[in-house]
């Protein structure tokens, strides 16, 4: 047995004890049902971004070796091509934020409550690599992913007693996801996340894979740190929850997606999301397996692409898993920047951020958050295959 695994064993099973207080510590808002509660965090709960590095280095197996690499047969004959890298003005409105629908929504989308946003510019896409990269040559910055883990600042998102596992185990690394053959169930992601040495941003799915001809590809393997730096660099900032909501919902009042009301499968492929079943098999009907070139797919009102789908995008914003039964039904929330600290259920001791938008690995079978309302917590210092971000500017009228 590969020596790492018993002490990450250790760490994963007190990441899972914590998630199994989820069933009793979710609320259950008034707009739903208890069994609607019960129902939606069953079948939809499962894409919970649980996996702080903590829990990352308790993968199922504790093998530190990557699998073999697959290749997107799309992605792999494109062009490098460096996007224009565009803003747009998002109008300031008033909105009702939160889900509309009971069925693939979880509690914390709940209760719906009005808020007011003043005007913004938004990048219309992700980050890029190339992008980036620009950032990188010019600054010299080191991701949080190409860094070797701090056992010191780990042990304080593990239980107290928790013990540290080998040096070998706090390598520079990421989380890179890997198709299993099958799976005895959705609520055990060491099945198909694996923390991977040597993943990051260059090489997302670890040593030997690279990011050539993906240029206009969104960056991944990004911490929430990690983009902070990025947009103080580019004079920009990251956007609020309340930000990208009224953004992605592109002036359709009561949308479901950033497109409307049409159901994701219905008509042509509207976002990069995981066709077939999660996480076993992909049919690739929307063109991808993994990332897909930003501005793929229409933009929704505004004229923001990958508003659903493609990559999470990483908000200002504590995740307070009960934030909106704070808000007055009353009052309309002005500019609202979240809340002072992190809560999350699952783990109360690694502080989460909020992330948007959903994946490319997202499936209604699984998470379904390509929807405007879906809102999922992050670990701030861990990057991931599937998590970008973009940025937003304050806008100041003449």
């Amino acid at each position: 047995m590969n020596k790492i695994f018993p002490v990450l064993l250790l760490v994963f099973l007190a990441a899972c004890k914590e998630s199994s207080k989820d069933a009793k510590d979710l609320d259950n808002s008034p707009q739903m049902s208890v069994q609607e509660s019960t129902d939606s965090m069953v079948d939809h709960s499962n894409c919970e971004k649980a996996s702080g590095r903590a829990a990352i280095l308790a993968n199922k197996n504790g093998d530190l070796t990557p699998e073999p690499i697959r290749h997107d047969a799309n992605s792999s004959i494109e062009e490098s091509k460096m996007p224009d890298n565009d803003m747009v003005l998002i109008p300031a409105g008033t909105f009702e934020m939160g889900a509309s629908d009971t069925q693939w929504a979880l509690p914390r989308e709940f209760p719906k409550h009005k808020v007011y946003v003043d005007a913004f510019y938004m990048d219309t896409h992700e980050v890029t690599n190339a992008q980036f990269r620009d950032f990188v040559e010019a600054t010299g910055y080191v991701t949080i992913a190409e860094r070797p883990v701090d056992w010191e600042e780990l042990k304080k998102q593990v239980p107290p007693g928790t013990p540290k596992p080998p040096d070998e185990a706090l390598q520079p690394g990421s989380m890179v996801f890997v198709q299993p053959e099958e799976v005895q169930n959705l609520f055990d992601f060491s099945q198909w996340w694996r923390w991977v040495n040597g993943a990051n941003w260059k090489q997302p799915q670890g040593p030997g894979s690279t990011i050539e001809g993906k240029d206009n590809h969104p960056v991944v393997h990004i911490a929430y740190f990690d983009a902070l730096e990025y947009a103080k660099w580019a004079g920009k900032r990251l956007p609020t929850e309340a930000e990208w909501e009224w953004a992605a919902r592109g002036g359709i009042e009561d949308a479901i997606y950033p497109w409307g009301m049409e159901y994701v499968e219905t008509g042509d492929p509207k976002c990069n999301y995981w066709t077939g079943t999660f996480p076993t098999k992909n049919n690739e009907e929307d063109g991808y397996y993994y990332s897909a070139p930003v501005k793929s797919f229409e933009p929704n009102g505004y004229g923001l692409y990958d508003m659903a789908g493609n990559v999470w995008e990483i908000c200002a914003d504590w995740f307070d898993e009960s934030y909106y039964q704070s808000f007055d039904p009353e009052q309309i929330a002005k500019n609202p920047k979240g809340p002072s600290e992190s809560n999350y259920s699952r783990n109360r001791y690694d502080p989460r951020r909020v992330v948007r938008g959903g994946s490319f690995l997202c499936n209604d079978n699984y998470c379904s958050s390509y929807r405007v309302s879906a809102r999922m917590p992050t670990s701030q210092d861990t990057g991931m295959l599937h998590t970008g971000f973009r940025c937003v500017k304050d806008y100041v009228s003449n």
